[in-house]
């Protein structure tokens, strides 16, 4: 089993931000910016070319509902997604997850 996959069946534990019956949003435990978050879907999936489009839009709705959520996750003045596919994509985990990325110090190192 994966490090994700561990961390969804509450093995490892986690700081959770959301939770429903298909996706898992936690902070990061290493951030890159002053807010980052990993969505994670709780089917295994080592990337998004493993999903059907069923599974794919899933994700996008949850991705969708993030952006209601802004305020109280810290991302009212904007975030960016990142999702990394393969070794040579720099991907870590091989468990799909997103991240999301924001807050001032983002913005900083963009400017």
């Amino acid at each position: 089993m994966c490090v994700f996959c561990d961390i969804i069946a509450g093995k490892i534990p986690s700081n959770t931000v959301y939770d429903d019956e298909d996706m898992k949003i936690i902070k990061d435990l290493n951030p890159q910016a002053e807010v980052h978050l990993l969505l994670l879907p709780k089917e295994h999936y080592a990337n998004i070319v493993e999903m059907t489009d069923e599974q794919a839009a899933t994700l996008a709705k949850c991705i969708k509902k993030l952006s209601t959520m802004v305020d109280e996750l810290g991302l009212k003045d904007g975030f960016r997604l990142v999702s990394n596919k393969g070794k040579n994509g720099c991907q870590s985990v091989e468990h799909l997850h997103v991240h999301i990325l924001g807050g001032n110090q983002l913005a900083d190192r963009m400017a």
